[in-house]
């Protein structure tokens, strides 16, 4: 009976991971386009882009608030404008900055962080919506 319930508890919690996200080292979650982009259809949810506003008024990803890495009070802002309660969800333009923005974020105290896979040119090679207001 405790072998069943082992086997159910892996098997549940291999269903809610599911095989398209995977998860760093650091217990942020790695999450691919069409995963986030269902979860954008489906849920308000807080999306940070990290790129400068530059990058950002070219074109982003529908519903995300623009913090950039580069700018001196990128730690100030997040305080202000998300909630550590809350799943955060954010990308740059490859992944390069926004993986680098996870430790900001995990320091601040944010518990579930999941980074877009490729950032915004794979959002971007998928032909998802962009928005550009």
């Amino acid at each position: 009976m405790k072998q069943l319930l082992v086997l159910i508890c892996s098997l549940f919690s291999f269903s809610t991971t599911g095989c398209k996200q995977s998860s760093y080292d650091d217990g942020v979650i790695k999450i691919s386009p069409k995963d986030l982009n269902d979860i954008i259809n489906n849920e308000d949810i807080q999306l940070v882009d990290v790129r400068t506003s530059k990058e950002f008024r070219a074109g982003h990803i529908a519903g995300s608030i623009n913090i950039n890495f580069f700018s001196t009070n990128f730690r100030s802002l997040i305080e202000k404008r998300l909630d550590k309660e809350k799943p955060v969800y954010i990308y740059c333009r490859s992944g390069k900055r926004s993986a680098k923005s996870v430790k900001v974020f995990k320091t601040l105290g944010f518990k579930k962080i999941y980074d877009l896979k490729g950032g915004f040119l794979s959002w971007k090679e998928k032909d998802f919506t962009i928005s550009t207001e």
